[in-house]
């Protein structure tokens, strides 16, 4: 919990109400959303175009912790999208820049950087202080990250909201593994994401080879921290079992409901993977 969250007697004091009052005054979040928001534990896994705007939004919407994986440097290529940093940062890690940044925006929130997210260690990022986050943010920019962030979050049973943008296309979906709630057929409700993209492989255009406009990754970035603080706010959110399609071309969005795979070498044998 953040040092301003709460009084003596769980109530948000004064400083808190000051710097949060206009979303406190939303009435689906309210006090008692604000109090779930400070308390939350979130690791973001990417600190790039999506990255930017999900931390930047979280911190100052007071989310208690925040850890931030990213292994990079900065590239002057990164700037055109990537709103954390400045043309002084080039070279210099993004983890560190981004606690620095987000440290003068809120700091009230604790934030910490660790290691890029890889096999080896995944299992201690997932629970930095022996405790498991309540919610990881794949922000990542390829597939196999992505991958391991899915089977990792399915395997510790943490809630998953994952996006990713490339030319003029933009996608956002949330995955609730908590309580392993398998069905009868022994999936997760609404499947992972390997259900949704059964392959490691690279998808044949990215940011580096398909380009990207800052602002559609900003978008994209923008809905996955609301999507996350309304979750973390105990709220109910569409995103849960849906995969958001944006289309910045057309100014467009579509959804598609999610089904499990029920051969699924992730979800479905989750149980039996222990």
């Amino acid at each position: 919990m953040s040092e301003l969250s709460c009084d003596a007697m769980g109530s948000l004091d004064d400083s808190s109400w000051l710097r949060y009052g206009r979303q406190l005054l939303l009435p689906e979040l309210g006090e008692a959303g604000q109090r779930r928001i400070q308390d939350s534990r979130v690791l973001i896994v990417g600190l790039g175009g999506l990255g930017s705007p999900v931390a930047l939004y979280l911190a100052a919407a007071g989310v208690g912790q925040l850890w931030l994986s990213d292994g990079d440097v900065l590239e002057l290529s990164n700037l055109q999208r990537q709103i954390l940093y400045t043309s002084d940062d080039c070279g210099k890690a993004k983890g560190e820049l981004a606690v620095r940044q987000l440290r003068q925006l809120n700091p009230h929130v604790s934030i910490q950087a660790v290691a890029a997210l890889g096999e080896e260690n995944w299992s201690t990022l997932l629970q930095p202080d022996g405790v498991p986050v309540d919610l990881v943010l794949d922000c990542s920019d390829n597939m196999v990250t992505r991958q391991l962030v899915n089977r990792a979050c399915v395997a510790r049973q943490i809630p998953l909201l994952s996006a990713a943008v490339s030319g003029w296309q933009g996608t956002l979906a949330l995955f609730d593994f908590r309580g392993s709630s398998a069905q009868s057929h022994g999936c997760h409700p609404h499947g992972c994401y390997h259900c949704l993209y059964p392959t490691q492989q690279e998808p044949s255009l990215s940011c580096a080879t398909a380009g990207v406009l800052g602002p559609a990754a900003g978008v994209i970035g923008s809905l996955q921290a609301l999507e996350a603080l309304k979750f973390l706010a105990g709220m109910k959110t569409p995103a849960l079992g849906r995969l958001s399609l944006f289309d910045a071309l057309q100014g467009s969005w579509r959804q598609l409901r999610l089904t499990a795979d029920p051969g699924c070498r992730v979800c479905a044998h989750e149980e039996e993977q222990g």
